[in-house]
Formats: structure tokens, C-alpha cells, sequence
């Protein structure tokens, strides 16, 4: 099968959380694995595959929508007597299931959360199938991360700790779509990280629905702040970072292994959801304010200069004047660097979608999203002023998305700092590239965003020399490389008919 692919080209298009960034990456990785190769362009692309999201508003909106546009790709393909395979897999699919062939039969793979592995049987499949190819499992039999990976930055890399959730958000749906909670083993986790490291990567970000209850299946009790110890362990491993935990599971010794670990960075992301002990009762929250409250006030005893990062939900069902008030209280007192703010939205098959007679009216949702957002873009701004007039040792990340005059990186603490772009040599390579970490001066605060510069200094990594190089080449800053799985994991061998 990857002879009859070989010189094929792939787009992955990822809609969603982390997760599926990590997912997306080992769909490629599984793709080249089969003889695919990357393209930007879907008007080159001989595969397109989307890795869709259930919990994101509108997100079956944005899916058909991106399936109608492909439908007439497909047809302007046929014509010409070429042909493109269209897939679709993650949250949505799994929820949605066969409903994704039938309001669009012109796609040729639909694949659940837990049968990534089965991509290239599905594939094989798809080619002498008249229909739609549709494989949902209800249970997780191969972890992701033991597949091939490709990675977009040579300097960075998602690593799963586990998947699958145990809580029961009342707004939330994941549980649903991707199952309990398994966690990984954790010689597997660092085994995976020192590969990592070996290949250049200087940061990586653990990933879980909660990663705080990590290990709990397997030990009877989280070992999270012992995995976090482990990083610091790995030579050449810069940063680690973690997503998310749950205030109701987070417990002291993950603080202390932060503070412990060099390399762990001092950036916690705490979802609030609510400042309404009331509010989080019925969201099954499990913690009410004065626990949150508790653990922030630890986390900066311990940790003064950690950034601090949230969630909050505005006009979920039954949410009164009062318990919006909670949350602003909440809100003033912590001053999260960031918040993520969202306007509540009914995800079907999740109880608070029951609650109809309890939703609240738009216009209130909205005038309260309107007196919640300026709060919160001012605790954002105010975070960044007290980076000015500091030396911050930046990750360069990027050249910047809207000013090719500026370069981004980010500090220890997670916040977006814009950098003079770096000087090219007479040779084409740049002073530095992502991947390498440089040291600056902080001048100016905004909202989301601080400025910085001049360079004062630069740590050169592998990845950062390798990015250089590339880009002197004139192939651009994204590495798109791919990783093997571990030693001893297979992809199914198929054979195929067309091609």
C-alpha cells in the first residue's frame, strides 16, 4: 500500500482543542507512513483529512461547511479525471457517526476518536467502496501516542499523558466521545519525551482532559507531580508545560513539583467556569469558589511568579444576576493573566442542553459577556505592564502573523512577546530562528501581547540551527517532520486495489 501512495500529497485540517493537535499530527504521521506526502494547498491535495471538534461552537456548522466547499473540489477533480479522498475524523465523528455520510456521501472515510489506528485499513477500504467507509469503536484499544507522529516545529511537541475523561461536566461532552480516563504508563511518557528530546525538541506540553487525576487507573492515586519530577531528569529538555488540570483534583504536591523542577514551567492553566457556588453545583463541578480561591492563594505563596490563565462560561443555563456577579468578584480578585471567555452554547447530548426552560435570554448573556470582557482584557494588559522594564528569555516561536517586521516568542510564563525580526546574513540564515531562545528587554504592554527588543542575547539549540538552515534554503520555518512510534509498534498492513 505505500507503493500505490507513494508521491500522493495530504492536508490535515484541525479544528478544536490540544488534543486534537496532538491527533492531527499522528493522522500525518500515519499518512507518510503510508507514502503520503505534505502539502499547504488543498488544490494539490490528493487526501484531505479534517480532525473535527464537538465541543467548539458551531462546530458541525464550520464541518459541512468545509465539506460542501470539498464536495466541489471532488467534482471539478472528476471532471479533470483526477480524483481526491476525502476523510473525516475525531469529536464530531464520533458523535455523529454514519450522520456524516449521509449529509455528505461524497466523503470516503469517516473514523471515530478511539480507531485512528485503523486509518490505513479504512483507506485500502475506501478504495473499491461505492459508499462511504464509517468505523466508530466505543473504546480505545491503541494509545495515539505509540503511532507514527509529524511534527509542524522542530522545537515543540504535544505528548499524551492520558486519554478520556471521568468527570461529568454538565456542558461538556467529551467524556462521551472519547471514554474514561486511561492513562499512559509512565516509562512510556518519559521514554517518549527523551526520543523527543534526542530529535531536537526543546518544549513539550502534557496533555489531558485532567491531568491531574493522571495515573489513578493505574496506581490507585494521580502521580502527576512524580511525572512532572521526571522531566526534570531529561538532559536537554528546556520546558515542559501541562494542560488541563482540574481544581477539584489539583492537590499541593504538583505545586511543589513545579516549584521543585527547573524545567517545569511557572504557568498554570485553572479553568473557573464559574465564580457561583450555585452555578458550579450545577455544572458538576465538583469545587466551589472557596477551594479555587484556596489554590490560587497557594499557587502564589509557592510560586509568586506564576502566570495564572482561565475559562469562564457566561449564561449557562438558570445563571442569575447574582451568580454572575460571583464571577466577576472571582475575576477582580485573581486577575488572571489570560481568560478564555465564552458565551454558553448547547452542545447536544449533554445535560445542560436539557435545561431549555433555564436558558438565559441572548441579550442577557451578551450584556454580561460585554461587562465580563473589558474586566478580564484588563487584567491581560495589566500582566503584560509588569513585564516591561524586565529581561525575559524568550522561545521563539514564529515570525509574526501580522508584521513580518516582528518575530514571537513566548516567556517562561506562556505570555506572547513580539521581537524585532531577526537579521539575515549574507549567507540567508537569520541571527536566530524558532527553536532557539533569546534573551530581550520588555518596552512596551498591550492587551494580548507585549513588545520587546533589542536582542541582548541568543541561545542557539539544534532545532533553532536546524530551522536556520532551512530557512536559508528557502524552505520556510516548519520543520514537517516526521517521528516513528516506539520500537515494536506496527500499523495494520493492507493492500489495495487502486492506485
Amino acid at each position: 500500500m505505500t507503493e500505490a501512495r507513494a508521491g500522493r500529497r495530504y492536508l490535515v485540517r484541525t479544528f478544536g482543542c490540544q488534543m486534537n493537535e496532538h491527533d492531527s499530527g499522528r493522522a500525518a504521521g500515519v499518512l507518510e507512513s503510508l507514502g503520503y506526502r505534505p502539502t499547504t494547498s488543498p488544490e494539490d491535495a490528493d487526501l484531505i483529512l479534517l480532525n473535527t471538534c464537538a465541543v467548539r461552537e458551531n462546530a458541525d456548522n464550520k464541518l459541512y461547511g468545509t465539506l460542501g466547499h470539498l464536495k466541489a473540489t471532488k467534482q471539478r477533480r472528476r471532471s479533470a479525471g483526477q480524483d481526491l479522498t476525502i476523510v473525516v475524523g475525531g469529536c464530531l465523528a464520533q458523535k455523529d457517526g454514519a450522520t456524516v455520510a449521509e449529509r455528505a456521501p461524497w466523503v470516503d472515510v469517516v473514523y471515530g476518536t478511539h480507531n485512528l489506528p485503523d486509518l490505513p485499513k479504512l483507506l485500502a477500504q475506501a478504495d473499491s467502496a461505492a459508499v462511504p467507509v464509517v468505523e466508530l469503536i466505543e473504546q480505545l484499544e491503541t494509545f495515539p501516542s505509540a503511532l507514527p507522529a509529524k511534527r509542524e516545529v522542530r522545537h515543540h511537541a504535544w505528548v499524551s499523558v492520558s486519554v478520556g475523561c471521568n468527570n461529568s461536566c454538565t456542558f461538556c461532552i467529551v467524556p462521551a466521545l472519547r471514554g474514561p480516563e486511561r492513562s499512559r504508563p509512565p516509562e512510556e511518557i518519559v521514554d517518549e519525551v527523551e526520543r523527543l528530546v534526542a530529535d531536537g525538541v526543546i518544549e513539550v506540553t502534557l496533555l489531558g482532559q485532567n491531568v491531574n487525576s493522571y495515573g489513578r487507573d493505574l496506581f490507585g492515586a494521580s502521580r502527576f507531580a512524580e511525572l512532572l519530577r521526571a522531566l526534570g531528569g531529561i538532559g536537554g529538555l528546556e520546558r515542559g508545560r501541562f494542560t488541563s488540570p482540574h481544581p477539584r483534583d489539583f492537590t499541593e504536591d504538583v505545586l511543589l513539583a513545579m516549584v521543585e523542577t527547573p524545567n517545569v514551567m511557572p504557568h498554570l492553566h485553572l479553568p473557573l467556569q464559574s465564580g457561583s457556588d450555585r452555578l458550579l453545583r450545577l455544572m458538576r463541578r465538583s469545587y466551589r469558589q472557596r477551594r479555587y480561591l484556596s489554590l490560587v492563594e497557594r499557587t502564589r505563596e509557592l510560586l509568586p511568579d506564576a502566570a495564572l490563565t482561565t475559562d469562564i462560561i457566561v449564561g449557562f443555563p438558570g445563571e442569575t444576576e447574582e451568580d454572575f456577579q460571583a464571577t466577576l468578584e472571582v475575576v477582580d480578585r485573581v486577575r488572571f493573566d489570560q481568560a478564555f471567555t465564552f458565551q454558553y452554547s448547547p452542545r447536544p447530548g449533554t445535560p445542560a442542553a436539557e435545561l431549555v426552560t433555564s436558558f438565559v435570554p441572548p441579550e442577557v448573556v451578551t450584556d454580561r459577556y460585554a461587562r465580563l470582557e473589558p474586566m478580564v482584557r484588563s487584567h491581560s494588559r495589566q500582566a503584560h505592564e509588569r513585564l516591561v522594564g524586565t529581561e525575559q528569555e524568550l522561545l521563539i516561536e514564529s515570525p509574526s502573523k501580522t508584521d513580518p517586521s516582528r518575530w514571537s516568542g513566548r516567556t517562561r510564563g506562556n505570555h506572547l512577546v513580539h521581537l524585532p525580526a531577526a537579521e539575515v546574513g549574507a549567507d540567508g540564515v537569520p541571527s536566530y530562528a524558532p527553536g532557539d531562545l533569546v534573551t530581550v528587554p520588555v518596552t512596551e504592554a498591550a492587551t494580548n501581547y507585549a513588545l520587546a527588543g533589542p536582542v541582548l542575547g541568543v541561545r542557539h539549540t539544534e532545532a533553532g540551527r536546524a530551522t536556520a538552515a532551512a530557512m536559508a534554503r528557502g524552505e520556510g520555518w516548519r520543520a514537517l517532520t516526521s517521528v516513528p512510534g516506539p520500537t515494536g509498534v506496527s500499523l495494520p498492513v493492507v493492500s489495495s486495489s487502486r492506485h
